[in-house]
């Protein structure tokens, strides 16, 4: 097995071990991501960076000084400031900024011990769900459906991180969720991811889409990766506003599968007209796995499920008009100033030219209806059905521990599959709920389509049950026993 096989639990194992240099590690993975460039996860590779904090990594392991995550090679989705290094968000308006502080997340990683390999792909701004909006490029899926070649999507936005996750160029990645953008990628790309409760990881330095919804989070292979990324990412930072000042607990040391006692509910709303009956078997298995696990299996009603898509479709793109007007050529990133023109006519110039269709599109909703003739109508209205999908949760928790649904009605679609926006938006139909009440919410990968493409599961829990949503996670990936890899290329 090559090193870069390996899961990020069993890396901290051999580096303990001595089996192995974290700068061998590294390397290994600088190896893989040179002759895997085709995928475009990253926007940038950091390899001397990657090699001298691997290190640095060395000496504090046999030091006895090291982190928890030391020597881990991780990419950084460029969604995330970094000192010294290039953020973009995948715009055009950003191409060039290098930020002078890093982002609060990738600081805790990186204080940890974590080697970051670079910054991964993404769609622009996070507004997407088929890395097709990068001003970087597509990202590509290492996975094929059996007998295609048909170059598939890695899910959004968080498709960078995915693909690179998925491929073995990278131990782990960070992600942003804010309708489902870590959970949708790694269940189109056969790996695990979860957001947590709104507040658990700081938002600080994080490039803002939709400020009540954005929430950081880890993508890796294996629940108990997850659980080790998680708890160096999280934590109260009196930088960020909604922050939650409340301890982390070591999320793997507290691992475990046993389920009795606990009661998963179904979502009626959730068993949609015309579910792929693949995706329909694998939750019935997974409900089976969870009930072996002992688990007692009960049916929720989450009445205000449908509205959840159009709520989201308000609220986000109104925050997005709101914070994307900070990038008006003035202070950082591109500036476009036609000759002769006014001040008006460069932040006009500047935005045409830096921002791609769908940003702009969503700028544009979010700017209707926040308009005085309209807020009422919908932005206010959106806020109230939030509320109300808030108290379903509520509701549904009076009588169960956790949730379980699929992740994505699909398994992953070729490029240009979906070319109606509203088709697209549909891919977060189970995954933007949770996202609206805020919740912990996770992905796990328990099967595969007829095509041969993962298939996830999502579990959503209680306000601050991360270590439940982790167990269960645990739970389904022991029953699933997901063992599939995408081929390498030859």
């Amino acid at each position: 097995m090559s090193l870069t096989d390996l899961t990020l639990s069993a890396m901290r194992t051999g580096l303990a071990a001595r089996e192995f240099s974290a700068c061998e590690l590294t390397q290994a993975h600088l190896d893989a991501m040179a002759a895997n460039r085709h995928l475009n996860a990253f926007t940038v590779e950091t390899p001397e960076l990657a090699l001298a904090q691997a290190g640095a990594a060395d000496v504090a392991l046999a030091s006895g000084s090291a982190g928890s995550l030391a020597g881990i090679p991780l990419g950084i989705k460029d969604l995330f400031c970094t000192k010294g290094v290039e953020t973009t968000a995948a715009s055009r308006i950003l191409e060039g900024f290098v930020p002078q502080y890093e982002s609060t997340v990738s600081g805790k990683l990186l204080a940890a011990g974590a080697v970051m390999l670079g910054k991964l792909n993404l769609d622009e701004f996070a507004m997407g769900s088929s890395n097709e909006t990068s001003a970087a490029g597509r990202v590509i899926s290492p996975w094929k459906a059996i007998g295609s070649d048909a170059e598939l999507v890695p899910g959004g936005s968080s498709g960078g991180s995915a693909s690179a996750v998925s491929a073995r160029l990278a131990a782990g990645a960070t992600g942003t969720d804010t309708g489902g953008s870590i959970r949708q990628p790694a269940a189109f790309v056969g790996i695990t991811g979860i957001k947590p409760t709104y507040g658990r990881c700081s938002r600080w330095g994080v490039v803002a889409f939709a400020s009540s919804l954005d929430q950081a989070g880890p993508m890796a292979r294996t629940v108990e990766d997850c659980a080790h990324m998680l708890t160096a990412m999280c934590g109260h930072d009196p930088k960020d506003t909604t922050s939650l000042d409340l301890p982390v607990p070591d999320f793997a040391a507290l691992l475990n599968a046993d389920l009795r006692g606990k009661k998963i509910g179904i979502p009626k709303e959730y068993r949609l007209d015309g579910l792929d009956p693949t995706i329909a078997k694998l939750w019935d298995d997974g409900l089976a796995w969870l009930r072996a696990a002992g688990a007692e299996p009960v049916e929720v009603s989450l009445p205000h499920t449908k509205y959840a898509l159009p709520a989201y479709y308000i609220i986000a793109p109104a925050e997005a008009s709101s914070n994307l007007a900070r990038y008006d050529g003035v202070r950082f990133g591109q500036r476009v100033m036609p000759e002769g023109g006014s001040l008006a006519d460069m932040y006009e110039a500047t935005r045409a030219a830096g921002f791609g269709k769908e940003v702009k599109r969503r700028i544009m909703i979010g700017t209707y209806v926040l308009s005085a003739g309209f807020y009422d109508a919908y932005f206010t209205q959106a806020q109230k059905v939030r509320t109300l999908i808030a108290r379903d949760f509520e509701a549904a928790f009076e009588v169960c521990d956790l949730l379980l649904t699929p992740t994505a009605p699909s398994a992953a679609f070729a490029f240009g599959a979906k070319v109606d926006p509203l088709d697209m938006y549909l891919n977060d139909v189970f995954t933007v709920p949770s996202s609206l009440a805020g919740l912990p919410a996770m992905s796990v990968p328990v099967g595969l389509s007829a095509d041969g493409l993962p298939l996830g599961l999502q579990i959503i829990g209680r306000p601050l049950d991360e270590q439940g949503v982790l167990g269960a996670g645990l739970a389904l990936e022991r029953a699933a026993g997901f063992t599939a890899k995408p081929e390498k290329r030859a």
